[in-house]
């Protein structure tokens, strides 16, 4: 999506947030002082292909979810030592593992990654969208109409579920589905005609519709509602990301990002 002819990093400068080198390695340290001279830097772990929370664009990483972590860090007594990127269902493990130290990467807060991990106040809500070719003859208006069709999702997504919980077994075989590691390799394979129809975030689907020929045939609701995940053991930086998230959403930081990446 267009960030009307400013970089990411000017953005941030008028809103108060901290751009940060994108190829450091490594996790924050427990130990730090609050309050003094110094702080406790985390590493950052996403996902891109999934606009416009998060995707490469030149090479650069950019994206909702990335100018709102940096602008809610920038309001803590954390910094912000770098991004590391993987494939999403490689994101909790990476966590856990202490390779990273905070997901921002439009995860959906459920009960199963509950049980992983902690999840802050949540920060945006959302619902599934099916998309299909804008050339096609396939228009489907529910998830009956796809029976016996090739369909696609980004593994360990909430629409990866939604196919596993209501097409698979009833309306379409296992060999039915396709899994992805990125969103961006779904939709290029439904332009292609390899899949009938991806399920998808909604304002990731009307990302995708607004750049390539593709559209969204319909919406299918699920309410879901995404949070910044960590380690379990993390309160103090769970309590201070939720501070630092009220702090951007009332001073009108994150009504200007969100103008600024779903815009019409």
């Amino acid at each position: 999506m267009s960030n009307n002819g400013r970089s990411r990093r000017q953005y941030l400068t008028t809103i108060g947030g901290t751009a940060v080198t994108l190829s450091v390695a490594g996790c924050a340290s427990d130990t730090g002082s609050n309050g003094g001279a110094e702080t406790q830097a985390v590493t950052a772990g996403t996902a891109p292909g999934f606009p416009p929370f998060e995707m490469k664009e030149d090479g650069e990483l950019v994206g909702f979810d990335v100018d709102l972590l940096e602008a809610v860090i920038g309001q803590t007594d954390y910094t912000l030592s770098g991004w590391e990127e993987f494939e999403f269902d490689s994101l909790i493990p990476a966590l856990t593992n202490n390779n990273i130290d905070v997901i921002a990467a439009g995860m959906t807060i459920n009960d199963d990654r509950d049980q992983a991990i902690d999840f802050t106040d949540p920060y945006y809500t959302s619902n599934q969208a099916v998309v299909v070719r804008s050339d096609g003859e396939f228009s489907p208006e529910s998830l009956s109409n796809l029976a016996d069709r090739q369909i696609g999702a980004q593994s360990g997504t909430t629409g990866e579920s939604v196919v596993d919980d209501e097409l698979v077994g009833s309306e379409i075989t296992e060999s039915q589905y396709s899994a992805y590691g990125n969103y961006v390799l779904a939709i290029e394979d439904l332009e292609n005609g390899n899949t009938d129809a991806v399920m998808i975030d909604v304002p990731v689907a009307e990302t995708f519709a607004a750049n390539r020929p593709v559209e969204v045939a319909f919406v299918y609701e699920t309410d879901e509602a995404f949070g910044f995940g960590l380690r379990s053991n993390a309160d103090d930086l769970t309590s201070s990301l939720n501070s630092g998230l009220s702090t951007v959403q009332d001073d009108g930081t994150y009504e200007e990002l969100t103008a600024e990446w779903f815009a019409e």
